[in-house]
């Protein structure tokens, strides 16, 4: 009985490190709290948007996409246009050139600084 209890010790006390090495021990431990001061940062996120894509002959389908968005065009492919509709298109891309503003004219009025100058000086 003695041999079986001298083993059993000796199997608890080789499951329990010396109190010496457990000052050096550093246990890490992982909780909330580490979340409001680490930031893990995503190159792709994994949440899409259902968009409605119109595409250049009009039909319009709905896709996911990464931003929240109402709409999305396709761009027309310019090649395939006639010639008439293309030069229209360079057109509208043009900036447009702007109209010289025309004078306000000043109104002339009665107004005399001097009546109110009284209310401007310190006493």
């Amino acid at each position: 009985m003695s041999q079986t209890l001298r083993l059993l010790q000796q199997q608890v006390l080789r499951g329990f490190p010396p109190a010496i090495c457990s000052l050096h021990i550093s246990s890490c431990h992982h909780n909330s709290n580490r979340t409001s001061i680490v930031r893990c940062g995503r190159q792709v996120y994994s949440r899409t948007y259902p968009v409605l894509l119109v595409r250049p002959d009009g039909s319009t389908i709905t896709i996911r996409y990464k931003e929240p968005r109402r709409i999305l065009e396709m761009p027309v492919d310019i090649t395939t246009l006639s010639e008439v509709e293309r030069k229209a298109r360079f057109r509208k891309r043009d900036p447009k050139r702007l109209q010289p503003k025309e004078e306000k004219e000043e109104f002339l009025d009665e107004f005399n600084v001097e009546d109110y100058k009284k209310f401007w000086k310190k006493k």
